[in-house]
């Protein structure tokens, strides 16, 4: 009864794909196969030294960097970034959570993790928006790895202007020094997995990474949904 109830409802309010906007079919997920076999996908996770890990090099201590897309104007990653971040679907970020942690777990627990944070939102833009996307993501990422999720790990003391039209060094400035540690018993010793949604110069995870480090004992790896290139 649910199921005919369901296609019927599907008959008036067919759920669309938010990559092209066709509708989905049955045991389609959030996106069609083909924008899934279109994804821009970097294939960082297992190469070493690969360009996110280079990003922090000479600026921030950590053990491993990947992340899952490329993200190119008014490319598919773009799209669903979007549709995450502004049209209320928090969904698609624990979609493309789920697709990052399933799709590269083996190199993941090679490093061997022990806990997943996330890059916090000031409480004003996560008042506005409802969510933090990155929070969204980190839980289908928990989903398909296992890593335990510990959202609100460290917090924004300010709140910052968006960082999309900076250049690299005013972006910088825009994030030094703007984060603070809220628990630090519960990261030391700890392998910290940092989860933000889009990576461009690696500002914000600089300034947050560098906040996780300070406590004791600490090892750091960055992990982005996308990766920002021209």
């Amino acid at each position: 009864m649910n199921e005919i109830l369901s296609n019927f409802i599907e008959l008036f309010y067919p759920r669309i794909c938010s990559g092209c906007g066709i509708p989905l079919l049955k045991g389609e997920q959030v996106i069609c196969l083909g924008c899934h076999i279109k994804l821009p996908r970097t294939e960082f996770g297992f190469q070493k030294e690969n360009a996110i890990e280079q990003l922090f090099w000479g600026r921030l201590k950590v053990s491993h960097a990947t992340s899952f897309l490329y993200y190119r104007k008014s490319g598919l990653a773009q799209k669903l970034i979007h549709e995450l971040k502004y049209k209320n679907r928090p969904e698609v970020g624990y979609h493309l959570g789920y697709l990052f942690g399933q799709e590269n777990k083996e190199s993941f627990l090679m490093t061997l993790p022990d806990i997943l944070t996330t890059v916090p939102l000031h409480p004003d833009k996560l008042k506005a928006r409802g969510y933090n996307q990155s929070d969204e993501i980190a839980k289908g990422f928990s989903e398909a790895t296992g890593i335990r999720f510990i959202p609100s790990v460290i917090s924004r003391k300010e709140f910052t202007e968006t960082q999309t039209k900076k250049k690299r060094y005013n972006r910088w400035e825009n994030m030094s020094d703007k984060f603070e540690l809220n628990n630090d018993i519960i990261i030391s010793g700890k392998h910290i997995f940092l989860l933000d949604d889009v990576i461009t110069t690696g500002a914000t995870m600089e300034a947050c990474g560098k906040v996780l480090l300070s406590s004791d004992n600490t090892k750091l790896s960055i992990l982005s949904t996308c990766f920002a290139i021209n």
